[in-house]
Order: C-alpha cells, then structure tokens, then sequence
C-alpha cells in the first residue's frame, strides 16, 4: 500500500511512500522496546545534551523544515519558521528543567522514609495531527525522551514527509537508532498498535471523535491515555472594549495558521449596542488579508490542509445560512482553486447552526449578538 503526499495549494503529488506491514510495525516495536531498555538507565545529563543538539539542528534547518511544511499542508512560510523556533525553544526548555521535573518528591508517612518516584513508562505512542506537524511532536517528543522513554509516531498521513524529517533530526543528533521511529500506516491500523502489549501509553492531539476511540481502546487495555482535542473558543466583545484593537486581535486570532488551529477563536459574542460598529471593523480586517501560495512572503492565508477538509467546512457555512445566518464576507469557494478557501464572516448566527454549535476548522469566523 502506498500513501501519497499531496500539495495542498496544486493537489500534484509531492511523494508516495510505501506504508509499513503489520509485520514491519510488530519488528519497529520490538527494536524500540529493546533500545528503552537501555535508555532508561541514562543518565539526565545525556539526555539533556543530545536534546540541545536537536534544538541546533532544528534552527539550522529552519527554512527548510518551513517549506517542507508549506508543500505538505499549506502553512504559510512564517508561520512555518515561528513554528520550528518554538520546537527548539521547546527541546531546550526540556533539557533544561527536566531532571528537577522528575526528582524523587518525599511524602509523609508513619514509614521512616517515603517519598515518590517518578520512572519511565517504556514506549509512548504519539497520534498526532497535520496542523502544526513539527510542534504538535516535538511537545511530546521532547518531555518522552527526557523522562526514558522510548516513542512511536502515527503522524497524519498528508505530513508523511514532515514526521520522516522529525525521525532523520533524532537520529543525526545522536539518540540511539529505534528509539524514535515513525510508523508509515493508515489511521485504521492505529488499534493494532495500541493493543501491542509493549506499547504502555498512547498521546493523542485530534478531534474529540478520534479522542473518544482511542480513549476507549487505551481504557480497555488499562493503558495510559493523554488527549488534548478540538474547542471552538469564544472571545467576549463588551461595551467597553477598544473597538479597534479589539477586531485587530480577534482577526488575528482567527487565522492562526489559516483558521486550522483547535486554540484560535472561532466565535465571536458582541454586546448588542456595539454589534454594527465592531463588525463593520472586523469585516475591514478581514477582507485585507491575502489568500495565496504558502510560499508568497505576502500570504496571510494559505490553503486548507486537504481538499475534503474545505468541502467539510463549506458544508458548515451553508447549512448556517440556509439556517439564517448572513455571510458578510467570504463563503465561496475560488474558482480553479485546489483546497483554497477565502476569509468568511457569518453573522445572525445562532443556536442550532453548525457555525454556533461545531468547531469551524479554517478561516470562517461567526459573529454572535448577546443582549447583555
């Protein structure tokens, strides 16, 4: 079976890669099962040291690590470089702290000495999204490693490319071989994984659809779980606000990484005696930044990750229009365009309409009026 790696901004394939057998996964499990064994008997300062070269690596290939992302799935060129700095900045913070994170912590007792200790896991499993593919690993990566554990990546399959380099950087700055590894499958074979009774723990970044199965399977198999999942954040417009400032950061917010960020603001709660003069600011906010090529250094906002992911989004806006909602901005899909999708503003939203009640994951913002 073979995976493909899709431009996002074109739809031209950038690479096929074969994807691993069950039998392949099993021997990549074993390997790194072995090597933990060994590893969680180094010491801290080790650990730390090879943490720090990965953090030089990193920010020596900065600009390339910033167009593979771009090509894979659409991120912005500085979006990109911001994202590799915050993964160095990540590694060394780490490397820095992590032995006192981890220092035997003494409790009191009636026994003459007690005291909790904190030990490696083994291997952690780290199911992890395209939207932001170097950080939402490195956040794991990073603390796994320091704390003895071995770690397995099922990265999404359009940002292939993306975990391969993560593994290559691992390797280049001296961490034992298998100690990291990247597994080439399809979501569908992820519970094979989990149920390998080598594997102890299970990370996963997603929708709360996919956190609810793995949950289920780790919960099954008495298996550590940690689930970080979609929100559809709200930001409060009051009658004191700055009116300005306050469209400038809602914007802003909104289109962190083209709108494909579970943290940035979706909706938008306005008082309704500042409603007309706030939104008519945020429409002029929105409606300057520009939608383009990933690789333009003028580009606010490149394209959605995949092109089932703006036709999901799409569907959204339209239903909350035929459901009452006005869109103000935006709305249509390009002509021509791959996976692109424009600024949108949808206002009049309310109760019952996806854009009030689903996460909107891209750049569509839904303006809400509150009486009080």
């Amino acid at each position: 079976m073979r995976i493909n790696s899709i431009n996002p901004a074109n739809g031209q394939v950038i690479q096929s890669y074969q994807a691993h057998t069950p039998k392949e996964v099993s021997k990549i499990i074993t390997n790194s099962h072995l090597v933990c064994r060994n590893w969680k008997e180094t010491p801290f300062s080790l650990r730390s040291k090879l943490l720090h070269i990965v953090a030089k690596i990193l920010r020596s290939r900065k600009e390339e690590l910033a167009v593979l992302m771009a090509l894979e799935m659409g991120k912005p060129l500085p979006g990109g470089r911001a994202e590799i700095e915050k993964c160095a900045e990540v590694c060394e913070y780490y490397a820095k702290n992590a032995e006192q994170f981890l220092k035997d912590e003494p409790v009191d007792t009636d026994a003459s000495k007690s005291y909790v200790s904190f030990q490696p896991l083994g291997i952690v499993l780290a199911i992890m999204p395209w939207n932001f593919p170097f950080w939402q690993v490195f956040r794991f990566l990073a603390p796994a490693l320091m704390a003895g554990n071995a770690a397995l990546l099922k990265h999404a399959s359009n940002v292939f490319g993306c975990a391969i380099e993560i593994e290559k950087i691992i390797i280049e700055a001296g961490f034992p071989e298998n100690l990291f590894r990247t597994l080439l499958i399809p979501g569908n074979e992820v519970d094979q994984v989990i149920e390998n009774p080598l594997v102890q723990a299970i990370s996963l970044t997603g929708s709360t659809e996919a956190g609810k199965k793995v949950a289920a399977k780790a919960a099954s198999l008495l298996k550590k779980s940690v689930l970080e999942l979609g929100g559809s954040d709200a930001y409060l417009i009051l009658e004191d606000a700055d009116l300005e400032l306050a469209a400038e950061s809602c914007v802003n917010s909104r289109l962190i990484n083209s709108g494909q960020s579970c943290i940035a603001a979706k909706r938008f709660i306005v008082v309704k005696s500042i409603e007309k003069e706030y939104t008519e600011l945020f429409r002029q906010k929105m409606a300057v930044k520009i939608m383009g090529d990933p690789m333009d250094k003028n580009t606010d906002i490149g394209p959605q990750a995949r092109p089932d992911l703006r036709d999901e989004l799409h569907q959204q806006v339209m239903k909350s229009i035929k459901l009452g909602a006005k869109c103000i901005l935006g709305g249509e899909i390009p002509a021509g365009a791959h996976s692109f999708y424009p600024p949108t503003i949808l206002t009049e939203v309310k109760k019952g309409m996806p854009a009030y009640e689903e996460e909107l994951f891209g750049p569509v913002a839904a303006i809400i009026s509150a009486s009080d």
